[in-house]
């Protein structure tokens, strides 16, 4: 049992390293630059989903029918075979790969950004973003061979930042200080437009202003000297501070895609179970293993991502006009969408299973299910792939990709959480129970709806967050371009 044991956790650790990592060195084969590259990262994308799929297909039927006639034995020696082979044929690559040089740790730099702003907490921000420590600036991250010579600068951003009005007599300012003890403390002064230096500060009775203040920003606030070198926990770069910001606006779209997978958890547990109770023969010989029905699952992935980059695409650029077709966020939230129909068609369908207890319901009943969820994953998986790859910082793809995938784990949870809340709630067996070991006598079309409704609530959730969310592409072009000229020329009403 112990060289058993031994085995799983290996795999699983192979497992959580090649994951969190295959995806963003694929991407890192490409050059964003390069409009042509770029447009064959985003198809790498699907097709890298689509041969994984092929690997899962390979494992629901040749493998299981190996195992089944031949012994476990042959089943794990052919995997551990293709291991190899797959490693034999990576390496001889080697000479050709792109490696992109390594920045240190992204959870290192958001640790050293949130401390830094903490410890600088109640000093002032500088009413020029310009003013705040970054890279090329005099000091401690110009020297040759630091983690700034390899970032890209990136241009302020104002997310993040608390604003209020206060109301009053109206008076032009071009820029407008805010100061707190924690987390506000409130000083109001205008700039003096022909000498650029602050005024008195006007009282507040006669004032109408937006009392602006950060918290993020204040790590790259310079202390005493700026020429001499500073620890990076007591002064970061505004591109580090950028970067914090960018990992926070995509937790929105991270938290909201654990539900699909919640969803996408009940295809290999109470779906099966449905099966299991359903005629399952054809002919008069061969019975379909009820474990086996996943193969219907990813073959609707199989038949979804060549459909999509063929049929949806070009239908799509014509639509939008987005020469990639759908944009990241679009594709998950077509992804969330088939989820809902998913449990809506397992709801309806558990309902016709138990009106026909005599003559047991055939097991292709449940096809619509597994194929909505298998197009489902086909569109959030490879939507949230781009997504966290591409608006990830840059030196932060390892961890993006963790991210990711930690909505897949999440979900298997959150899954387990709601089967142990309605347990406790309806009972585990007996009348009125929802999910008894005899699901001939349970309510598992309950089960269902309610991952529906929650789903819904979801789905409202996500389109919420992403109908607010720039694109860095976007974000940086833009405010590359206009951001000093609408910090100068923004008038204040006091």
């Amino acid at each position: 049992m112990g060289v058993l044991y031994l085995g799983l956790y290996l795999t699983a650790l192979g497992t959580g390293g090649l994951k969190s990592s295959v995806s963003g060195f694929g991407s890192d084969q490409f050059d964003e630059g390069d409009g042509a590259e770029k447009k064959q990262m985003l198809r790498f994308f699907s097709w890298f989903f689509f041969f994984i799929s092929i690997g899962s297909l390979m494992a629901v039927t040749v493998l299981v029918y190996i195992q089944d006639n031949l012994g476990r034995r042959w089943g794990y020696g052919i995997c551990a075979v293709a291991i190899v082979l797959g490693l034999a044929v990576f390496l001889s690559g080697t000479s050709r790969y792109r490696f992109k040089r390594l920045v240190g740790s992204p959870l290192t730099q958001i640790a050293a950004v949130v401390a830094g702003a903490w410890r600088k907490r109640a000093l002032d921000l500088p009413a020029d973003p310009s003013m705040l420590h970054d890279i090329g600036a005099a000091g401690g991250d110009c020297t040759p061979g630091e983690k700034s010579k390899k970032k890209q600068k990136l241009p302020y951003t104002e997310d993040f930042r608390w604003t209020a009005e206060i109301e009053g007599s109206a008076l032009n300012t071009r820029s407008l200080l805010a100061k707190n003890e924690w987390p506000f403390r409130v000083l109001i002064g205008s700039i003096n437009e022909s000498q650029d230096q602050f005024c008195k500060p006007i009282p507040l009775t006669a004032s109408s202003c937006h009392l602006i203040s950060s918290f993020l920003d204040r790590a790259a606030v310079v202390e005493g000297d700026a020429a001499v070198e500073q620890s990076k926990w007591r002064l970061s770069t505004l591109t580090d501070v950028e970067e914090v910001k960018q990992v926070i606006r995509m937790l929105p779209t991270w938290a909201t895609t654990i539900m699909f997978w919640t969803v996408y958890a009940q295809m290999t547990t109470f779906s099966v179970s449905q099966a299991t109770t359903m005629e399952r023969r054809i002919g008069s010989s061969f019975e379909i293993p009820a474990g086996s029905l996943t193969v219907f699952f990813v073959g609707s992935i199989l038949l979804t991502v060549p459909a999509y980059d063929r049929l949806v695409v070009p239908a799509a650029r014509r639509l939008t006009g987005n020469p990639h077709g759908l944009t990241p966020l679009q594709r998950i939230a077509v992804g969330l969408a088939l989820s809902i129909l998913a449990m809506c068609a397992a709801a309806l369908t558990e309902r016709k299973r138990l009106a026909a207890a005599v003559v047991p319901l055939s097991v292709f009943w449940l096809i619509p299910q597994f194929f909505l969820v298998g197009a489902g994953e086909a569109f959030t998986y490879i939507g949230q792939l781009d997504f966290f790859l591409r608006e990830c910082p840059k030196g932060m793809k390892t961890m993006s990709t963790g991210l990711f995938l930690s909505t897949l784990s999440l979900g298997f949870f959150l899954s387990s959480a709601l089967v142990t809340i309605v347990h406790r709630v309806t009972g585990e067996s007996g009348n009125g129970a929802w999910l008894p070991d005899d699901l001939n006598k349970g309510k598992l079309y309950d089960f269902y709806w309610l991952l529906a409704a929650l789903s819904v609530v979801n789905l409202v959730a996500f389109v919420v967050a992403a109908r607010g969310y720039v694109y860095k592409e976007k974000r940086t072009a833009d405010d590359s371009t206009t951001h000093v000229a609408e910090l100068h020329e923004q008038s204040l009403p006091i």
